[in-house]
């Protein structure tokens, strides 16, 4: 394809694009090729003894071969490339606008099941938008209930006693816990769109809490205040998990990569289970630090302090919970044993404790709990100036590091029965659910890896399962916690110790390693900051490293010079492709990346570096540089930074005796590159081609014969 003439204007019968070529001498390679009888000093002759040369392809001689007939179009005087380059279709900019609008925030179309449908299937089809639940609830049958009641009460058995360790870990008293897996799971029960997610508190969410929020105030010496502030995150944390859904917003966590959460994750299942330290060892005091060494140092510091009635028990229900996971691990039919042991441990605890009176031999116990439901709190949010950033802050974190577990884990399940699962409406859900809990004596919630697994192994069918699960902490909360009043800490330091361990993925941090190095720097950025100086930091070092990158593979866009794959019409990269022949006269660039304001320098530079290089071998070379060809198919936007790039390389490149020519710019680069002919005049009449093959085949017919040729 041929670009715009110097008059700027479009070829009878033609587009836009295409420009009429002056007529001129045919050059002598094509002039040796339009003579059967003659030879041809450039381009190799087929012969009934050796197959004849693809378009491109260079033959023994080094000469580059003519294509089979019909390839191209021969006029006279001229040789035409095939093709041409197709300018896109015409669009308004509302239109324009309108369509990126769509791709942004509509990208999976969630108006599509509305079209063709009558106004009342649309008000049906609204409600299950928006309430999930009127999708399944109708066809609900007696058999689903009776999976569904299964995997109910087994993941209860889990909940129940994760929810009191959790609670504690978090800084907030274990009944908070309790309540925290009563009304959030009925509530995601109604919005939610996994059949598979188990809501309740989590390990990590309730660690980030507990340590940012002990910055603002101390829970041992305002545990109300401290109290108020949890839930007043809890809201903050659901008003923008729910406006990332409702916004479209999603892609934000994306940021969160994968490397950065196994490192992430692995660093707070480190950190938690130093925490359990003082629960395992009987320590009263116990330093208020995250870090690995205050709490080593104060582990170590404290010996007078350990206990060796709770070290024992401490070690020998470590032992049994990790025996049970190691088993349910081997062997996922066994998936009961582990899910109903946390529950066992306390049991079997709670009875040895009242039996042999330990709480009066060093063993430290929950104490009595309240019975009864979740009581209103929206009077104790709290929105005081001095707190205000606090909780803001802590809102954010915590909303952002809960909806993306509570998100993967969704994801993950559907896939496993081939299910979607909507992002957005997740988002929704979940920052829904935070939004009530934050007003029933809740604090942040999501979907837990851990029970999920169980109650996805346990056979659910439906959220059905969350409901099972709330009524069992609901009849737990009205006439079981007295049952409560002898659990020893111990016991649940154990409990979050074999449910976070399950975090710590080695094998995945090595593939990490293996497959890109520069992740696996993100990786141990998260890790390292997470044990070595906060939760937080660690997550935000992490974070600012992907980010960083992501900006350099914007400003630092990469090329490569592209050579020809012998015995076809393909060009590929040199490096990866070492038997690609590099084209005598031409220097072939490919750019893998859009190119705007950010990046025009460096591309500049690159240029006039390559073609730097290639000046200084033309000595040995049969043609010297005579075109640079720029292969933008794999650009699919630039800005105005980038089209006038596009346009100073080539008026450049003209004062240097180069030509520059265009590959298959697309689109919305190739509705630009016209605009600025029109007003620049820079396109030459062979200055656009479709392919990289059709470039190189219609400029070396106008290369001179090697012993004449001048650059």
């Amino acid at each position: 394809m041929r670009g715009g003439g110097s008059n700027g204007k479009p070829a009878e019968g033609e587009g836009s694009s295409v420009h009429p070529r002056p007529r001129r001498p045919p050059p002598p390679a094509l002039q040796a090729a339009s003579s059967p009888s003659s030879p041809r000093p450039s381009f190799s002759s087929p012969s009934s003894s050796s197959p004849p040369t693809q378009m491109g392809e260079l033959d023994g001689n080094g000469h580059l071969g003519l294509p089979p007939p019909g390839a191209l179009q021969v006029d006279v005087g001229e040789v035409r490339a095939a093709h041409r380059v197709a300018s896109p279709p015409p669009q308004g900019t509302l239109s324009k606008l309108k369509t990126r609008f769509k791709e942004t925030f509509f990208p999976d179309d969630p108006f599509r099941q509305f079209k063709g449908r009558s106004l009342g299937t649309k008000w049906i089809l609204a409600a299950q938008y928006v309430f999930p639940i009127l999708q399944w609830a109708p066809n609900y049958s007696l058999n689903l209930f009776k999976s569904d009641l299964v995997s109910g009460l087994t993941i209860a058995s889990l909940a129940i006693p994760q929810g009191i360790s959790y609670a504690k870990l978090a800084n907030l008293p274990p009944i908070i816990g309790l309540y925290s897996s009563f009304v959030p799971p009925l509530v995601y029960s109604v919005l939610g769109s996994s059949r598979d997610l188990a809501v309740g508190p989590v390990s990590i969410a309730s660690l980030i809490m507990g340590s940012m929020l002990r910055q603002a105030v101390y829970p041992n010496n305002d545990p109300y205040l401290f109290l108020q502030l949890a839930f007043t995150s809890t809201l903050f944390a659901g008003i923008f998990q729910a406006s990332l859904g409702i916004f479209r917003l999603g892609f934000i966590i994306d940021y969160l990569s994968k490397p950065t959460l196994i490192g992430f994750m692995a660093g707070a299942a480190i950190i938690v289970s130093l925490q359990q330290l003082k629960a395992l060892l009987g320590i009263v005091h116990f330093t208020t630090q995250m870090g690995l060494v205050p709490v080593l140092s104060s582990v170590f510091h404290r010996t007078n302090e350990w206990s060796w009635q709770t070290v024992l028990m401490g070690i020998c229900f470590l032992a049994f919970l990790l025996l049970t996971r190691h088993v349910s691990m081997r062997n996922p039919k066994l998936f009961w044993i582990s899910a109903g042991a946390p529950l066992t441990s306390v049991i079997i605890s709670t009875v040895l404790v009242f039996a042999f009176k330990a709480q009066h031999h060093g063993i430290s116990v929950i104490g009595e709990l309240k019975r009864g439901l979740n009581r209103p709190s929206w009077n104790m949010l709290r929105f005081d100036g001095h707190y205000l950033s606090a909780v803001i802050k802590t809102g954010l974190v915590t909303g952002i590091i809960s909806l993306t577990e509570g998100v993967a884990v969704g994801r993950t399940f559907a896939s496993l029965k081939d299910y979607q699962v909507d992002g957005n409406k997740e988002m929704m859900a979940i920052g829904l659910m935070n939004v009530v809990g934050s007003c029933t004596s809740c604090y942040v919630t999501t979907g837990a890896f851990s029970r999920s697994a169980v109650n996805h192994n346990a056979g659910c069918k439906t959220a059905m399962s969350n409901i099972v699960m709330a009524v069992s902490v609901m009849v737990t909360l009205l006439f079981l916690m007295p049952l409560f009043a002898y659990t020893p800490n111990v016991v649940l330091g154990a409990i979050i110790i074999t449910a976070v361990i399950g975090l710590i993925d080695v094998p995945a941090a090595y593939l990490v390693w293996k497959m890109d190095k520069v992740d696996f720097l993100v990786c141990l950025s998260a890790f390292l900051g997470v044990i070595f100086i906060s939760v937080q930091d660690g997550l935000a070092i992490a974070v600012g490293i992907s980010i960083f990158r992501i900006l350099l593979q914007v400003t630092r866009p990469k090329m490569e010079v592209l050579g020809n794959i012998p015995g076809t019409d393909v060009y590929r990269s040199t490096h990866q492709y070492r038997d690609a022949v590099r084209i005598p006269g031409f220097l072939i660039l490919a750019v893998e990346a859009p190119i705007n304001f950010a990046n025009t320098t460096y591309l500049k530079e690159r240029i006039s570096r390559f073609i730097e290089d290639e000046k200084a071998l033309e000595g040995q070379k049969q043609f010297g540089l005579r075109y640079v060809i720029l292969d933008l198919s794999g650009v699919s936007t630039a800005d105005t930074n980038g089209v006038s790039f596009l346009t100073d390389l080539k008026k450049s490149a003209e004062k240097r005796s180069l030509e520059v020519v265009f590959v298959n710019p697309v689109g919305e680069v190739m509705e630009k590159l016209q605009r600025a002919n029109e007003a620049h005049n820079f396109l030459g009449v062979d200055s656009l081609f479709l392919t990289v093959g059709e470039a190189v085949f219609v400029l070396s017919s106008m290369l001179k014969d090697p012993t004449h040729s001048q650059v």
